[in-house]
């Protein structure tokens, strides 16, 4: 989902990885970042603690950007049908 979002908008993603155990100790704390898994898109947590929706980043990164929001995703048939 990033990269591919990195290569529609002109965004820079940066990835951060690291063990579990860093993400809990104090220095991590004070560096004021978001409980992982995170995202971050500027200074705006988009979500922490969970994962994120391709439709909800993509719109906050539009947000971010100065751009109008995404055409909504065409449903397919199947999903019209059981009203997801």
């Amino acid at each position: 989902m990033m990269p591919r979002l990195g290569e529609t908008y002109d965004i820079e993603i940066e990835t951060l990885s690291k063990p579990k155990a860093e993400y809990t100790t104090d220095a991590y704390f004070e560096l004021d970042l978001p409980v992982a898994p995170a995202v971050m898109v500027g200074e705006e947590i988009v979500v922490e603690g969970s994962d994120v929706s391709d439709e909800k980043l993509e719109n906050v990164i539009c947000k971010h950007l100065g751009l109008p929001p995404p055409e909504p995703k065409k449903k397919g048939i199947l999903n019209r049908l059981v009203g997801r």
